[in-house]
Parts: C-alpha cells; sequence; structure tokens
C-alpha cells in the first residue's frame, strides 16, 4: 500500500511538474503575441510567487544560504525550481557549495550549459525525495535498511554510522525543516550510479 501512495504521489508530482513548466501557445494578431511573448520570459509557477513572512520553503532557503549558491545556480539552469516549492511533504538532500567544489571544473560547467538541461534535471532530482524523511525517519529506515525513494525514480541507502546518517554513502551534516519538508544539508553531491 505505501509503494502504491508513494508511486501515486510520485505521479502528481511530476504532472505538477510538468504542468507548471509548460509554456501556453497561442495564436492571433500582434499585440496578443508580444503579450504572449513578454509573458513566456518570465518565468511562472509555485517558484516565482512572493509570500513574504511565511516559513520558507526548500528553495527559499536555499537561495537564502550563501554556502548553496552552486545549487541554486543548477536549480536555475535546469529549470527546475517549481519541484522544490510543491506542498510536499518532500526531503531534499542539498549538496552545499563545498560539495560541488569536489566535482571537476570543466564538468560541472558542462552541466550547466543549456543542452546539458535534461542531464541535470535527472541529477538534481535524485536529491529529493517526494516524503516526509525528518532525522528520525531516516534512522528508522537506516536500521530496517529500507531504500529512500527518489523523484528521479532510483532509490538511495541510508545508513547510520559512529551516530552519522549518510545517504549513498553521503553524510548529512545537518537539517532544516521548512514549510514543504525537510532539507538535509550533505557534504557531497549524490551522483546517480547509473
Amino acid at each position: 500500500m505505501k509503494t502504491l501512495f508513494k508511486l501515486l504521489f510520485s505521479i502528481v508530482l511530476l504532472v505538477c511538474f510538468v504542468a507548471c513548466n509548460s509554456n501556453s501557445k497561442t495564436s492571433g494578431n500582434t499585440t496578443s503575441e508580444n503579450a504572449n511573448n513578454e509573458r513566456a520570459s518570465q518565468k511562472e509557477g509555485q517558484a516565482f510567487m512572493k509570500d513574504e513572512g511565511a516559513t520558507p520553503n526548500a528553495l527559499q532557503l536555499a537561495i537564502s544560504s550563501e554556502d548553496h549558491t552552486t545549487l541554486v545556480a543548477a536549480v536555475q539552469a535546469a529549470e527546475v525550481e517549481n519541484a522544490l516549492v510543491n506542498v510536499g511533504p518532500l526531503t531534499v538532500f542539498a549538496p552545499n557549495n563545498a560539495a560541488f567544489a569536489k566535482i571537476d571544473e570543466a564538468t560541472l560547467n558542462s552541466l550547466l550549459e543549456p543542452e546539458n538541461k535534461s542531464k541535470l534535471a535527472f541529477i538534481l532530482t535524485h536529491h529529493v525525495a517526494p516524503a516526509n524523511y525528518p532525522v528520525e525517519m531516516l534512522k528508522k529506515n537506516a536500521e530496517k535498511e529500507r531504500k529512500l525513494y527518489m523523484a528521479s525514480g532510483k532509490y538511495l541507502d541510508v545508513m547510520e554510522k559512529d551516530g552519522d546518517l549518510y545517504v549513498d554513502g553521503v553524510k548529512i551534516l545537518g537539517t532544516v525543516n521548512v514549510s514543504n519538508g525537510w532539507v538535509h544539508v550533505t557534504e557531497s553531491v549524490i551522483l546517480p550510479r547509473d
């Protein structure tokens, strides 16, 4: 039953993501075309709505963090901002700038190129679980040797060692509760194995 729920939730999350990112196509006179061109150049969706005073969501937290500027640049380059602001619950494993610095600079720059947007989007969604995983739940999953289902469609191992939590061998450095779930700061980028 839980697997069915996760599958359905993932499908709903994917549909919402696709719907938020689709561009409307209209035809008409020049005035209508100019209005549509102006709208197309503006970013749309939940990620770009202002809600001052509210508890930040995962994307807002990353944007406000000086330690996550590379993650924010990658999210913007892949145009997956809306995936991080969905109502959730969701869990984001957020590599900090030092984690991205471990990746070869040429590889990182290549991933940020427009032609590699889909590859970058896949890597980023590999850091998002469409589920609620606070620290206590991660520990329970580690004890029971359960894997975490990610928005990329892949699974990650979770392990506790010497009081620290690891996801696919990557250490979790800290955790923040956000309005749409949890953000776990990681010491490395979690790269898909295949």
